[in-house]
């Protein structure tokens, strides 16, 4: 895993089109904002396992 160190209003960039900035930094929380294409999907990782485990049941029975 890549550790990057940020401050406020800096940003780091993957793949020449993805850029996250650091938006604000709360205490124990940090806001970022995210600008990427549309063809790039960005969810909070708990929503993306929350998708992958409502579509479990339909890949299972897709295979048996």
């Amino acid at each position: 895993m890549l550790v990057l160190a940020r401050k406020v209003g800096q940003s780091i960039v993957i793949a020449e089109d993805v850029e996250i900035t650091v938006i604000e930094v709360r205490g124990e929380q940090v806001r970022l904002g995210i600008n990427a294409p549309k063809s790039v999907a960005v969810h909070r990782k708990e929503l993306l396992e929350q998708i992958k485990a409502g579509n479990q049941p339909a890949r299972v029975k897709k295979a048996g």
